[in-house]
């Protein structure tokens, strides 16, 4: 199977995150943009690649990925040799991939509870806990930094960089000292320097694609 792995794309998305770590692993691939404003998302051959039509979606020879975390731990485990993420034997690998699950079975959840100010469901049915239990947690943790896993950076620091600024941008995350600094740290990195930027650019783009057409 080739290296080369083909990304479908849509910029300031989730997908934005696993093509910084496309960056950070120094690995071949492709992006396939589509743009949201023009429903390109919508098509049918998209849908059948993906039938939510949502992105970051990834294919890798004839395996087709979706799922954020699931496409952190396949292209970080493709990429052994980049060394970010743990080996079955070391003793990060538990806490890697705990950390990588409480991002999509908690800190997600909770985050959108509050972005759309639900009342958080009871305790003996919510995913999470609490919300504040939640930003509790990721808060010690980080405060044993600098990373995620400590000393070393593995893949799942760019997808709680990533989610956690992104928190913080929308009022949804609060601003702890060492959420900012961790985050601060992390973007100064070229490969999220030079992601973003595109995407800025991208975004640019593709709006005035969308209005041209009438759409946006």
């Amino acid at each position: 199977m080739t290296d080369q792995v083909e990304l479908f794309y849509a910029p300031q998305t989730r997908a934005t995150g696993v093509r910084v770590l496309l960056e950070e692993l120094g690995a071949p691939y492709k992006l396939n943009v589509l743009n949201f404003k023009l429903g390109e998302n919508r098509q049918d051959d998209f849908l059948a690649l993906n039938p939510t039509g949502k992105v970051p979606t990834v294919r890798h020879g004839d395996v087709v990925i979706t799922e954020q975390v699931a496409i952190y731990l396949y292209l970080a485990d493709l990429f052994p040799e980049r060394g970010l993420t743990p080996p079955l034997d070391d003793p990060r690998r538990g806490p890697y991939l705990r950390w990588f699950v409480h991002m999509a079975s908690c800190f997600e959840p909770a985050v959108v509870d509050r972005a759309l100010k639900r009342e958080e469901p009871p305790h003996s049915m919510s995913p999470y806990g609490a919300y504040d239990t939640v930003m509790e947690n990721m808060r010690a943790q980080l405060a044993k930094g600098p990373y995620v896993l400590g000393e070393r950076m593995t893949a799942v620091d760019v997808l709680w960089a990533m989610g956690l600024r992104w928190g913080m941008v929308f009022g949804v995350v609060p601003e702890f000292d060492e959420f900012k600094a961790y985050t601060q740290s992390y973007f100064e990195r070229p490969a999220p320097i030079k992601v973003l930027q595109e995407d800025q650019h991208m975004a640019t783009e593709q709006e005035d694609a969308a209005v041209q057409v009438g759409i946006a």
